[in-house]
């Protein structure tokens, strides 16, 4: 196989679960010309991976939108073997468009289907069936050392704090003011990190605010460097466990850690804390649970 395609749009966390996936897929074709379709957002991070020597954007064209679809059949012609990591209906339906090579995912009639019981599955049991199915048999601790870019000016010993989650599930969020309480209660500077517009967030916390400062790399270099990280079930907090930081993640009810939560570098687990409503959660409990 000279020419191999590896799907995986996104979010975050999903890509961060993918990438043991993506390095086993490079060391079993390692002298293949592997190309990654992924949306716009992931793909400078990913195009400084080792993994990959072409990357292409995957704009997601309404099926109406002809000359859309046409690009995507151009991008998706001429690969010996596809890794769809995505599993999403709509990435199923590229098996198609793409003339039915062989493939790996859940696409109807695909040659390396995955087996039914990947629902009650965590994202990366779900990856590891799905490429064994494909003869990929392990997924190995991947190497992070490319996910490098320094940060001047941060503390030898400090916590980084993730209060943020997507806009749109505010649930998943433990309250600004508890995460102050629990860096007030810290012998160590934290810093805050995510995006531009969860610095009213870090206003309220205080620290250091690197929110909206940081891109993959960096905020890579900052976990990194970190003591422990402590956050809500989002990207950031999925990073710093494959990065091999001491984690506390905070699930609600919106979501369930036993599909989603962070791995760490060898497939263990961080430490998990769970309340329906973190509005709920003591500041206590989270001290309590202080690797």
């Amino acid at each position: 196989m000279k020419r191999i395609l590896v799907i995986r749009h996104g979010a975050f966390g999903d890509i961060v679960l993918s990438f043991p996936a993506m390095a086993a897929i490079r060391a079993r074709h390692a002298d293949a010309e592997i190309t990654l379709l992924t949306t716009k957002p992931y793909a400078a991070l990913l195009g400084v991976s080792p993994w990959f020597d072409r990357i292409d954007i995957d704009t997601k064209p309404e099926w109406w939108n002809l000359p859309g679809i046409l690009r995507l059949k151009r991008q998706l012609a001429g690969f010996d073997m596809v890794y769809d990591l995505q599993t999403s209906g709509r990435s199923s339906r590229y098996f198609t468009l793409a003339g039915r090579p062989p493939w790996s995912g859940i696409a109807q009639g695909c040659a390396y289907p995955d087996g039914p019981t990947r629902k009650t599955l965590h994202t990366r049991e779900r990856l590891q069936g799905q490429l064994a199915a494909a003869g990929i048999a392990e997924l190995p601790p991947p190497d992070l050392s490319w996910l490098t870019k320094p940060v001047p000016g941060l503390p030898d010993r400090y916590t980084v704090l993730v209060p943020g989650a997507a806009p749109h599930r505010p649930e998943k969020r433990l309250p600004a003011e508890k995460f102050r309480d629990i860096a007030a209660a810290l012998d160590m500077p934290v810093v805050v990190v995510g995006t531009a517009g969860e610095g009213a967030l870090a206003r309220i916390i205080g620290g250091i605010d690197l929110t909206g400062r940081t891109d993959f790399l960096e905020l890579a270099s900052v976990l990194r460097g970190a003591t422990l990280a402590i956050g809500n079930d989002t990207g950031p907090m999925h990073l710093a466990a494959a990065l091999g930081v001491p984690c506390i993640s905070l699930f609600s009810a919106a979501s369930d850690p036993s599909l989603t939560a962070p791995r760490t570098p060898d497939g263990s687990w961080p430490i998990v804390l769970r309340s329906a409503n973190l509005q709920d959660l003591p500041v206590a409990q989270v001290l309590a649970s202080l690797p």
